[in-house]
């Protein structure tokens, strides 16, 4: 396996939606989303691209044999944070994390990578692999740092549908219930993202557990913790049920 900032290349996913998911599961419920603005954002600040890869099935160890063999190609021009398979939730999907400087950055990159004509023979054979994939730009929150995990683990990935208005609006409770999390020690942080393009006011929240177990039992002491329950029906925006 190959060794990145946050974990391995093929380390195991576990992920949770909240409120988030029954947008995407229900076709006829619009969802906000943007494809491209303009901005001062747009030139300077670290952001982080998240890809989320939909696997046929049947083709699930092919595509990570071919991950784990060629991915060294593509981490030759900008820095993987992380590459993740789902073990429970949404089966069948590859998630990985990119970082970038700043649009030009990634715009330099793009173009390395489309010129490469290694990686674009090795991703050919990749992408008949997949059903379809899904990318958004994201920040870290402004009260988040990347966290790097002590050692191989397993990951929780935890999707949040927030009312419009971003951090300003739900940092506060928000910030309550992720300290809440880290210092009882139910997880630990690895990063806070939150979207910037693709579907809007969402944030992605990365945990680190040891195993399974540990996970469960951190889950189960913070549904016990008044702070925690008192903070976590402040900041959700639920899905209409028709």
């Amino acid at each position: 396996m190959l060794g990145t900032r946050v974990g391995s290349v093929l380390g195991r996913l576990l992920r949770r939606a909240a409120a988030a998911d029954a947008f995407r599961a229900q076709p006829n419920v619009l969802q906000a989303c943007s494809s491209f603005a303009t901005g001062p954002r747009q030139e300077v600040g670290t952001f982080y691209e998240l890809r989320t890869y939909d696997i046929k099935p049947a083709k699930i160890k092919e595509f990570l044999e071919l991950v784990n063999k060629y991915i060294k190609i593509r981490m030759v021009h900008s820095e993987m944070i992380g590459f993740w398979t789902a073990e429970f939730g949404a089966m069948n999907k590859a998630f990985h994390i990119w970082k970038y400087d700043n649009f030009a950055h990634r715009a330099a990159v793009r173009k390395a990578v489309i010129n490469d004509k290694e990686w674009q023979e090795k991703l050919a054979t990749i992408l008949p692999l997949l059903n379809k994939q899904h990318m958004e730009i994201a920040y870290l929150v402004p009260w988040c740092d990347l966290g790097i995990p002590p050692k191989e683990g397993v990951y929780e990935l935890v999707t949040y549908q927030l009312k419009p208005g971003g951090p300003a609006l739900w940092g506060k409770s928000f910030k309550a219930v992720i300290d809440a999390h880290v210092s009882k020690g139910y997880a630990k942080l690895i990063g806070i993202f939150h979207t910037e393009y693709g579907f809007l006011n969402t944030v992605h929240v990365l945990w680190w557990f040891e195993n399974p177990d540990i996970r469960a039992a951190g889950r189960h002491m913070a549904h016990e913790d008044a702070r925690v329950v008192a903070a976590g029906f402040i900041f959700w925006h639920r899905a209409p049920t028709s």
